[in-house]
């Protein structure tokens, strides 16, 4: 093996100290898969108020130089504590900058009462972005690549191909910056670049600014040295279209070349049936007649009666506009009409809420609702559910699709991002792992639907169906892998 690498992988939240999404499993599960390739890799995060100091067992790393950090004409100071994250295998450092100021709220980028965006949220990730820097020189440790993950930490790049390009020890440094989502990018009025200490000739349409503001994720677009985002297909539908790219599209299309999509993976250490002690009964591939228990504890969990024949229809989900419940919403007393049950595990817009609230008291005996996150009761929706429904109008990657491959549940998508790469399309035959559709409209979803319930009424083509799904292998192991070699050219560069 060639030499190993230094990486330094940077986020806004990780599993298991802080999530809102998907990108915490990633910033968890990638740099472990990562480091059992033989390269030292470690990660670090803000340290909001939530994180336990006991339960997590941190413990200071810089504490009596304390790290000064400016934003704007004001200063703030920021101290590092550090823990691990683990699995069978490897153990990965994780650091956290750390500022009660900033991070020592109950939120990581919202106030938990209200759910509006703090008012200070450039300066938090500034100071962060910042902080990252200040911190490595102190530690000592001299990372070949700094990955940043979406626009909290969009402004590394920038640092340093400025304030930072003339220091000797980050010459060789080089930055791969992941858009997990091109919708949020970190939008602040002008007043904010001001705050952020960039030169002056940063804040120009080819750097720092779009549409008259200072944008975080603009800024990775412009300075990293390479750009990756969550699946090949939504790589290309960044570049080119305005509903996808959020308006930076066209910018994105100037950098395709460096641009790569790169398929998130999942982890099968907390995603496996054979092994998942947060099911009712755990099975595999060989022992499908053991689901039925599940979809047994799944209809009592909601109060639903229990129908062998019937489907359960099982969705877990932010219920916000690009998650595709408005057109869940415009079908449901169609759906319900069928002989269908549907289970519905989270939470978003009040207004959406309600109206999944007001259809449940509707139909009581067919459709089940839970607004929050229960993680035991999303391991036991994908255990329990027959199908799984992601109709999202746009899917960066996606990781339910894989999970419900994984546990046997054939998912319905839309042909859209990383769903459309992931899950191929039941062609007949017992070929396929799932059902497509194209179209964002409510009655293509439908007959998705209805062209799964009909495969549904062949159980061995479903079982067909289910097993093709559960063998799929979506480790992390194939992703870690195109990371390195995506360091490796950088670094040649």
């Amino acid at each position: 093996m060639s030499k190993p690498l230094n990486i330094l992988f940077i986020s806004s939240e990780v599993e298991p100290f802080a999530k809102t999404g998907g990108l915490a499993d990633v910033s968890s599960a990638l740099p472990q898969a990562i480091k059992e390739l033989g390269h030292e890799i470690r990660i670090m995060m803000p340290r909001y108020r939530f994180i336990s100091e006991r339960k997590f067992k941190l413990h200071d790393i810089i504490r009596l130089k304390d790290i000064p950090i400016p934003i704007g004409k004001n200063t703030e100071v920021g101290n590092v504590k550090s823990s691990f994250i683990s699995n069978l295998k490897e153990k990965v450092q994780v650091y956290f900058f750390d500022n009660v100021n900033y991070f020592g709220r109950d939120g990581i980028y919202q106030s938990p009462v209200g759910k509006k965006d703090y008012k200070d949220n450039d300066e938090r990730f500034i100071f962060f972005c910042r902080g990252v820097l200040e911190t490595l020189k102190r530690l000592g440790w001299q990372p070949d690549i700094i990955h940043c993950n979406d626009w909290q930490t969009g402004l590394v790049p920038a640092y340093l191909k400025s304030i930072y390009a003339s220091d000797p020890f980050f010459k060789n440094v080089k930055t791969v910056f992941t858009i997990h989502n091109m919708a949020y990018q970190g939008a602040f009025p002008v007043e904010s670049f001001d705050k952020s200490g960039l030169p002056k000739d940063h804040y120009h349409q080819e750097g720092s600014e779009a549409y008259g503001k200072f944008n975080f994720l603009k800024s990775a677009l412009a300075f990293s040295d390479a750009i990756t985002t969550v699946s090949e297909r939504y790589a290309e539908e960044i570049c080119s279209s305005d509903e996808f790219g959020a308006g930076l599209n066209g910018f994105l299309a100037q950098r395709k070349k460096d641009l790569r999509g790169i398929l998130n993976g999942i982890d099968y250490q907390a995603w496996d049936p054979a092994a998942d002690d947060s099911i009712y009964r755990m099975y595999d591939a060989k022992s499908l007649e053991a689901k039925v228990d599940n979809k047994k504890a799944l209809a009592n969990r909601f109060k639903l009666p229990y129908k062998e024949n019937t489907p359960i229809i099982g969705a877990i989900s932010r219920l916000v506009d690009q998650k595709g419940f408005d057109l869940v919403l415009e079908i449901l007393d169609d759906l319900l009409k069928l002989d269908v049950q549907f289970v519905l595990l989270g939470s978003g817009e009040k207004g959406v809420e309600k109206k999944f609230e007001a259809m449940q008291k509707k139909h009581t005996s067919q459709m089940g609702v839970f607004f929050g996150f229960d993680n035991e009761l999303a391991h036991l929706i994908e255990a329990g559910s027959d199908m799984f429904l992601m109709p999202s109008k746009y899917e960066p990657c996606g990781l339910n699709q894989m999970y419900s491959m994984r546990y046997g549940t054939p998912p319905i998508v839309r042909a859209t991002g990383g769903l459309e790469d992931t899950v191929e399309d039941y062609s007949g035959g017992g070929k396929g792992t799932g059902f497509k559709f194209e179209a964002y409209d409510a009655r293509e979803l439908l007959k998705a639907v209805q062209r799964a319930l009909k495969v549904y009424q062949q159980p061995e083509e479903w079982k067909k169906l289910m097993r093709n799904g559960m063998t799929r292998d979506f480790s992390w192991e194939h992703s870690a892998k195109k990371y390195v070699n995506l360091y490796k050219d950088i670094l040649k560069q």
